[in-house]
Formats: C-alpha cells, sequence, structure tokens
C-alpha cells in the first residue's frame, strides 16, 4: 500500500473496498467482477482503489488471508505448545475457512480455491512452526526434516479440507477432523520431537 497504514482514513477506505468486494463476491463470479463494480459499491474512484490494491487479485488475496487468520486466531488461542489438539485446532480452521470461502464465494469457489491455496499453505506451516522452538528448528539436524514434516501437514490439511468441503461436507467438521486426525499426527511426529 502506498499510502500510511495506520491512518484511520486509510484503514476505513482499505475495510470500505473489501466490504464493497465481499458483497460482489456474494453475487457474481470472481472472473464478472471489474475493479470499477468494487469503486462503484465502495463509493470510491479509481484511483482511492489504485492506491490500496494493484489488482482484484490482490484485494482478493487480502480478504481470503484476513478471513484465514481471523478464523485460525480464534481456533489457536491459548495454545501454547504444539501437541494433538493445537493441530487438531489448526486442521479445524482449515475446515473453518474452506467452509467459509465456499458461502463467501457461493459462485466462484471451485475455480478460486486454488487460486491461493500455496498462500494458505504456507499460512498454516508458520502457524505449525510457530508452536516449535527456533532454537530447535534452526540448530537441529533434523532442521531439514522438521520444515519438510511442517510442510507436508500443511498441505494435507489443506488439500484434505479443501476436497471434504469440495464434496459436500458430508460429516461435520469436527467429525471429519476426528476421523482423520490418525492420519495427521502420523504425519506430525516429526514436529513433534
Amino acid at each position: 500500500m502506498k499510502k500510511n497504514e495506520a491512518d484511520p482514513r486509510v484503514i476505513r477506505t482499505r475495510r470500505l473496498l473489501q466490504d464493497a468486494f465481499a458483497s460482489l463476491i456474494q453475487e457474481k463470479n470472481f472472473e464478472s467482477i471489474t475493479v470499477r463494480d468494487i469503486t462503484e459499491r465502495a463509493t470510491v474512484n479509481r484511483a482511492t482503489f489504485y492506491a490500496h490494491f494493484a489488482d482484484k487479485f490482490e484485494i482478493l488475496e487480502s480478504k481470503l488471508t484476513e478471513s484465514f487468520m481471523t478464523i485460525i486466531n480464534r481456533r489457536i488461542s491459548g495454545h501454547e505448545i504444539l501437541n494433538e489438539e493445537t493441530i487438531r485446532s489448526i486442521f479445524l480452521a482449515v475446515c473453518d475457512f474452506h467452509e467459509n470461502l465456499s458461502t463467501m464465494c457461493k459462485r466462484s469457489y471451485k475455480p478460486l480455491g486454488p487460486v491461493f491455496e500455496i498462500q494458505i499453505k504456507e499460512k498454516i506451516q508458520t502457524v505449525l512452526l510457530s508452536f516449535i522452538d527456533k532454537d530447535r528448528v534452526l540448530s537441529s539436524p533434523d532442521a531439514q526434516l522438521i520444515n519438510t514434516a511442517s510442510i507436508m501437514l500443511s498441505w494435507g490439511m489443506y488439500g484434505a479440507a479443501y476436497a471434504w468441503n469440495n464434496e459436500g461436507r458430508r460429516l461435520n467438521a469436527e467429525s471429519f477432523v476426528k476421523q482423520t486426525m490418525p492420519l495427521v499426527m502420523n504425519g506430525a511426529k516429526a514436529l513433534l520431537g
């Protein structure tokens, strides 16, 4: 962003644009939404939009990232160490995210689900690693194994939650996660030390 991010007017305008985008994505396919649609809905001009976002993909990414981090922070609040319960909470957050995304983007979930999956997988990995002692990650002879395990776990949780949601959420999130936790925990052994 080119403006002072702490300025309340900047925050308010950015929120106005994101809210306008969020309402449009419920009504239209992402592909058919234009910057003009967003600016008209937000009652700002195009220059204002471009002062905050490079394009509609950036506003989508910011909305998805913000949504994911809100969900995950709510789920992991109070967790201090990486254990089975923390991993379960992270996995449930990923399921919540997919369910919310498919609700928020009713018309665009299938094409959009994979668009920003790399960023979301990286966020999951960062959250997993944030619970691990940094000295253990950096100085351990198993540093590469820890990093690989965090990648596999984040990608596995993302992919499983995406498929669960895409296949119609036949089980509720709690039941789905409970059923798949043995698989997840087998992959998490390297992280738990």
